[in-house]
């Protein structure tokens, strides 16, 4: 979500501001370009601008795809420049609203844990890993930044290992594990005159590093694309000859989820669905100079819309809506 480029190579300011004009010209895509804007005004130490994009997402008249997300960074971005009071009210709402997207839960919990309230980070992580991995056989990728921070705040609080602290083991592949990481001995290691001791710490922080920007790079690289019902009407109909591509909707719905199973058997990781329109799609013919009636554009199209922070994981979590939009739980629907 973050930008994770250092303040010397980049200008924040002026990239901040390239993506609020991309956000004017495709409105579709303004929420994922402003969260990404409103990042590069924070690294810029610019927070009140910051939290002016955050405002502005949540007073737009469209319904906003993560509310709960854009809650959680800008209650973290008002804490930072000395709006606590207002940071912890959403705070305290975005718990008692108990989303089940991981990422609010991380990014409260975290603010916590970096104003020392470790027992209140401790329970958040825990409501959130509670909340999200109840029942569920295998923890979603997205979730296990909510168990490596339990982990890592439970270690420094001193607290004996649970059922989910072993899981959070289970899950972390780094060479060096968890309590290593943790360790809040780690921090004296960085003063030492021991060269022994400093070189152990320098080969714990690349591996940590190592770890956390393996999570930054996983987008999805490959990510299926997906027409609802109207929209494929539309299309189809505009242009006929994408009729042999798309024979009817209900084809066209049981071949993305056949192709993502398939693709998920083969070990293929981080899959994800975006949700084409019609109007979008002309316009990213007419940019690539070719007809939206050329089925070479349909893939390339899927990747511009992930790349643009469209896609969404698949498959979805336990208990949510299924991707195809029939409003019935995945497991109930085309997860069955």
């Amino acid at each position: 979500m973050r930008p994770d480029t250092p303040a010397e190579n980049v200008d924040h300011t002026a990239e901040a501001a390239r993506l609020e004009r991309t956000a004017d010209r495709y409105p579709e895509d303004a929420e994922a370009l402003l969260l990404q804007a409103a990042a590069h005004l924070e690294l810029a130490g610019d927070r009140t601008a910051a939290t002016t994009l955050y405002d502005r997402l949540l007073s737009s008249h469209d319904s906003l795809e993560n509310p709960f997300l854009v809650r959680a960074l800008k209650a973290s971005n008002l804490w930072e420049y000395g709006h606590e009071a207002e940071a912890r009210a959403i705070i305290e709402g975005i718990r008692s609203a108990s989303p089940r997207d991981p990422a609010p839960w991380v990014i409260v919990a975290e603010s916590l844990e970096a104003h020392d309230e470790l027992e209140q980070a401790q329970q958040t992580f825990t409501e959130g890993a509670e909340l999200l991995l109840t029942d569920v056989a295998e923890p979603p990728y997205s979730t296990h930044p909510l168990l490596f921070g339990r982990h890592r705040v439970r270690r420094m609080l001193g607290v004996g290992h649970d059922e989910l602290d072993m899981l959070a083991d289970t899950l972390h592949s780094s060479p060096v594990s968890l309590d290593e990481l943790h360790d809040p001995k780690r921090v004296w290691s960085l003063g030492s005159d021991n060269p022994a001791e400093l070189a152990a710490e320098i080969s714990r922080l690349r591996a940590e590093l190592g770890t956390y920007r393996e999570a930054l790079s996983r987008p999805f690289p490959v990510a299926v694309l997906h027409w609802p019902a109207g929209e494929l009407s539309e299309l189809v109909a505009a242009y006929p000859t994408l009729a042999e591509e798309y024979p009817s909707h209900e084809e066209h719905l049981a071949t993305i989820e056949g192709s993502l199973r398939e693709l998920a058997s083969s070990g293929t990781p981080n899959l994800g669905i975006v949700t084409g329109t019609v109007p979008s799609y002309e316009a990213f013919a007419a940019s690539e100079g070719s007809s939206p009636a050329d089925t070479t554009l349909l893939p390339q199209y899927a990747t511009t819309l992930a790349a643009r922070g469209r896609a969404v994981e698949w498959p979805p979590q336990r208990g949510t809506s299924c991707w195809c939009g029939s409003g019935q739980p995945y497991q109930e629907c085309h997860g069955s």
